[in-house]
């Protein structure tokens, strides 16, 4: 990808209406491919080896022995940014709004800030601190990639999958 790509980070003038609506557009894709939006339902729900739980500004993806955490924080009115991603892999089970924390809690292994990064026409990229970029398909697959490489780190031969029993939310 070349430089000419710029950051909002680096903008002189605040993002318009159009580029905050194609950024909220990005972001509501990437969260319904990492945790579509579930519809209400009375039937008891199969259990997952990831639990995918939506949050109004993000998700979690809950493994049994690791999780990942995405957030997005749009632009505040004092910034001239569009906004940024916090994505967090945690070690455990990450407690989420609402629910009761476990004893053991979770740890931080790695922690992301991933900002939109204007692609002609209309279009966003996502770059990390590290310059990395990906299309919005791509840091799905990246972020999916992230919790699966820590599940194998934290549990190899995946014996807790078939053990470990579903919470009810």
């Amino acid at each position: 990808m070349d430089d000419s790509h710029r950051s909002y980070g680096d903008r002189p003038t605040p993002p318009t209406t159009k580029q905050k609506a194609a950024v909220q557009r990005a972001v509501k894709t990437l969260l319904d491919v990492l945790a579509p939006e579930r519809t209400t339902t009375r039937a008891p729900r199969q259990p997952v080896p990831i639990e995918q739980h939506r949050t109004p500004n993000g998700c979690v993806l809950q493994a049994p022995t690791a999780a990942l955490s995405v957030s997005w924080f749009p632009e505040g009115p004092d910034i001239e940014s569009i906004g940024e991603l916090q994505v967090v892999l945690w070690r455990g089970v990450a407690s989420r709004r609402g629910v009761a924390p476990r004893p053991e809690g979770a740890v931080v292994v790695r922690e992301l800030n991933i900002r939109p990064v204007e692609s002609p026409p209309d279009a966003f990229i996502w770059r990390t601190d590290d310059g990395a970029t990906y299309d919005t398909e791509g840091l799905a697959a990246y972020c999916l990639a992230l919790l699966k490489e820590q599940m194998l780190v934290d549990d190899p031969t995946g014996t807790a999958q078939a053990t470990t029993p579903r919470r009810r939310d």
